[in-house]
């Protein structure tokens, strides 16, 4: 790089006119330009509000396939209740248990909210899925701060896919009827 630097001096004073002034070779890359720190510093982003009720809680609505659940938080033992039975009775088979828990975990959060939640609609995977949207959106309503965690695992998406209907001149949604050559 120094070879450049003098090399191109070498070139102004050849062409009969003045050597142009060049950085000196011994100068870091760095300190070429001026920097300058006097200017104001871009504010961070604003977080968002913590919304909750006068009972402490906050609320949120979760929705998959045809199930919509309506979800209350407040901080607790980390009891949860759907449609005022336990989340054991209700959701029998463990895997449907992992899945509304799954926003705690991504949160660190387990077993510091107590769940009250209403589920309408759908079978029992479609409210499962309900449910953890719910609780993810109410998460982020009573704390702000774990927005970011919650939605970088995907959990405040709503999931939009639904069954596809079925459309006349075919037995199902895709399936033709039986072809029958003769």
């Amino acid at each position: 790089m120094s070879d450049n630097r003098q090399s191109l001096s070498d070139l102004g004073s050849l062409a009969g006119g003045a050597p142009q002034a060049v950085a000196p070779a011994t100068a870091p890359l760095g300190d070429a330009l001026p920097v300058n720190n006097s200017g104001p510093k871009p504010e961070p982003m604003p977080l968002r509000e913590q919304i909750i009720d006068k009972q402490g809680r906050a609320y949120a609505t979760g929705r998959r396939k045809d199930a919509v659940a309506r979800v209350w938080i407040k901080p607790g033992s980390g009891k949860i209740t759907i449609n005022g039975r336990d989340q054991e009775v209700y959701f029998a088979r463990p895997t449907l248990r992992l899945v509304i828990n799954q926003p705690f975990g991504v949160a660190e959060r387990t077993g510091q909210y107590d769940v009250n939640c209403t589920v309408k609609g759908g079978g029992l995977s479609g409210q499962a899925g309900a449910v953890k949207h719910g609780i993810s959106q109410a998460l982020t309503k009573y704390e702000p701060v774990l927005r970011a965690p919650v939605k970088a695992a995907g959990f405040l998406t709503r999931d939009s896919r639904t069954v596809e209907r079925k459309k006349y001149g075919k037995a199902k949604a895709r399936k033709s009827f039986q072809f029958s050559k003769r």
